[in-house]
């Protein structure tokens, strides 16, 4: 196990039913780690319990959101490792000694992949499967659990992308596209998710459509002309296809080819300059 000294990072908002435990199981399990724990403006004992049981607690006045608190986390953190958990009890302390394991065969992070038992249910498990396909085609390497919350990485290298990083619960898709654009090395590992304990955060409707964006997301952060380059390709094809039935049949170049082709034109310039800002993002200066 990697002996490196370890920050444990946990974002808790309201989680003061299965902070408590996880909180004993940790200390447990990594007796001389530094745990710290993110009150995103809870109204209950969150901050309380955190203190009690010998955590560092971070509070914010008010809630921020999932990827404010991770960042406050990563900040703060004196540790040459950072391991991010949920506070809801979700995350098994028994897997960190494996996780620490694969950053010393040589990972940048590791990630706690869920088993397939351990989804909240069938929609959740098919929005799941639709990210980690997607962004596995994007970066060309199979992604098994794009959104997971458990992970191990060396602190160094997380704090490089922290800019990027949004203030929702979109944070765990961004840093892992981040580091595969960075040419980063990225592991997974097998994990069972325990039943959380309270109540879930996320309401369907809203975090619905917001996830839904993040596929796009991926697109834009990773590589934008793998995105844009088929689309336009569609509308190209589109107006070769309707400019031949309009030609056939009235012998005439019609206004809506010309606006087809001149989307397929303006699509494939945007994905080109997307194509060069993301390459500027990621054109970090490594240290003399």
């Amino acid at each position: 196990m990697n002996t490196k000294s370890l920050s444990v990072v946990i974002p808790a908002r309201n989680e003061e039913a299965g902070l408590r435990m996880l909180l004993s199981k940790l200390r447990q399990q990594l007796p001389n780690a530094e745990i710290i724990v993110v009150d995103d403006g809870s109204t209950d004992s969150t901050s309380e319990i955190g203190r009690e049981l010998g955590a560092r607690v971070i509070r914010h006045p008010y809630g921020m959101g999932n990827g404010a608190s991770i960042k406050s986390g990563a900040r703060a953190a004196s540790g040459e490792i950072l391991l991010f958990m949920d506070a809801d009890g979700q995350h098994d302390p028994a897997d960190i000694p494996r996780m620490l394991t694969m950053l010393d065969q040589g990972y940048d992070m590791v990630i706690g992949a869920r088993d397939s038992t351990s989804q909240a249910n069938v929609g959740r498990s098919f929005a799941n499967r639709l990210y980690n396909w997607f962004a596995s085609w994007m970066v060309g390497h199979r992604i098994p659990d794009l959104t997971s919350g458990f992970r191990a990485v060396h602190t160094v290298k997380f704090r490089e992308f922290l800019y990027l990083l949004p203030n929702g619960f979109s944070y765990p898709t961004t840093i892992t596209m981040s580091f595969f654009r960075a040419g980063y090395t990225v592991g997974y590992l097998t994990i069972h998710a325990h039943q959380r304990i309270g109540k879930s955060h996320i309401q369907p409707l809203r975090d619905g459509v917001r996830f839904f964006l993040i596929i796009f997301k991926i697109g834009t952060l990773y590589s934008p002309l793998k995105l844009f380059l088929p689309i336009s390709i569609t509308f190209f094809i589109t107006a070769l296809c309707y400019y031949g039935y309009t030609y056939s049949t009235m012998g005439r170049f019609t206004n809506m080819s010309a606006l087809l082709f001149m989307n397929s034109v303006v699509i494939f310039l945007i994905g080109l300059v997307s194509e060069q800002i993301t390459a500027l993002t990621y054109n970090r200066r490594d240290p003399d």
